[in-house]
C-alpha cells in the first residue's frame, strides 16, 4: 500500500495525497454479498439529529463482512482485494472448498492466492481466526470479540492491531491500539495480523468537496459564533476560548473524564493515555 501526490493542474489537487489502491484486484463487488443502506445519519429513530456535522454524501452499498468467522475448519481461498465504502481498511473475498463465498477484513499480509482458516486447529498465520487461547503470546491480532460468540468489534480500523500479552488461566490480557491493557476471555476469537490499508491516516483530501462525498458536513468555530449561539463567541477581535473549554450547551469540553462507570470497566488493567 501507498500514496501518491498528485499533480497541481487543479487548486483541489494541489496539496491532495490520495492511496493509489495498488493493492486492490477487482473493480465491482460480489454481487451476492451486497445491499442496500438507507442512510440516516446523525439522526436518532424520531429523524432528529443527534450528531451535528454529517449528511449528504455519495451513495454506498453495504458489503456483508464475516465479523464472526464461525466457518469452522473449511479453508477458503483468497480471490481477490477490494474497496468498501464503508469503512477504511480493505476487504478479502474468500472462495471457501464448499462453495460459499465471504468477505472478510483483508489482513495486511494477505495476499490473492493464500488460503485461510478459522477454528481451534488452524496455524497462527496472517488472515486465520483462532481462539485466542490458541495464539501465542506477542502475536498481533485483529478483529477480536469482545465476548465469546459476539462477533469482531475490537481493531477493525484500517492499519490497527491489538497485540497478546500473555494469558493467565481463562484470561487473556492484550494491548489493544489506543495503547489501554484489557482482559479478554480466552475462547474469545481473534484473526492474526494487522488490518491493511495502514497509510489510510497520511490521506489528505486536498478540498473540501471530497470531505462531503465522505458525508461530512461542514463544522463552525464556538469563537466564529456570537455571545447567544456558543459560550465561546463574542467579544471584540480574536478572543479565543477562555478557560474553560466548553460544549455549545455549556459542558465542560477539555480535561474531564466523560466516560460513563461500566460493568466492564473491571475488565481495564490500565487506561490508555
Amino acid at each position: 500500500m501507498g500514496l501518491k501526490k498528485l499533480n497541481p493542474v487543479t487548486p483541489g489537487q494541489r496539496h491532495a495525497v490520495a492511496p493509489d489502491y495498488g493493492e486492490l484486484t477487482r473493480d465491482k463487488p460480489e454481487k451476492g454479498l451486497v445491499a442496500p443502506l438507507a442512510r440516516s445519519v446523525g439522526r436518532n429513530n424520531q429523524g432528529r439529529i443527534t450528531t451535528r456535522h454529517k449528511g449528504s454524501g455519495h451513495k454506498r452499498r453495504y458489503r456483508w463482512v464475516d465479523f464472526a468467522r464461525e466457518k469452522h475448519g473449511v479453508p477458503a481461498r483468497v480471490v481477490s482485494v477490494e474497496y468498501d465504502p464503508n469503512r477504511s481498511a480493505w476487504i478479502t473475498l474468500l472462495h471457501y472448498r464448499d462453495g460459499e463465498k465471504r468477505y472478510i477484513l483483508a489482513p495486511l499480509e494477505l495476499r490473492v492466492g493464500d488460503v485461510v482458516e478459522a477454528g481451534e486447529s488452524a496455524e497462527p498465520k496472517p488472515g486465520n481466526a483462532l481462539p485466542l487461547r490458541r495464539i501465542p503470546a506477542g502475536t498481533f491480532v485483529h478483529n477480536v470479540e469482545l465476548y465469546p460468540g459476539s462477533r469482531g468489534k475490537v481493531a477493525r480500523a484500517a492499519g490497527t492491531a491489538a497485540q497478546l500479552l500473555g494469558r493467565e488461566e481463562d484470561r487473556a490480557i492484550l494491548r489493544l491500539p489506543s495503547g489501554e491493557i484489557r482482559v479478554f476471555h480466552v475462547a474469545c476469537m481473534a484473526t492474526v495480523g494487522r488490518v491493511s490499508n495502514p497509510d489510510h491516516k497520511n490521506v489528505r483530501h486536498g478540498k473540501a468537496g471530497r470531505v462531503r462525498h465522505l458525508g461530512r458536513r461542514p463544522s463552525v468555530r464556538g469563537v466564529a459564533m456570537g455571545a447567544d449561539d456558543h459560550p465561546h463567541g463574542g467579544g471584540e477581535g480574536r478572543t479565543g476560548e477562555g478557560r474553560p473549554s466548553k460544549t455549545p450547551w455549556g459542558k465542560l469540553a477539555r480535561g474531564v473524564p466523560t466516560r460513563k462507570n461500566k460493568a466492564s470497566d473491571a475488565k481495564i488493567l490500565k487506561r490508555r493515555e
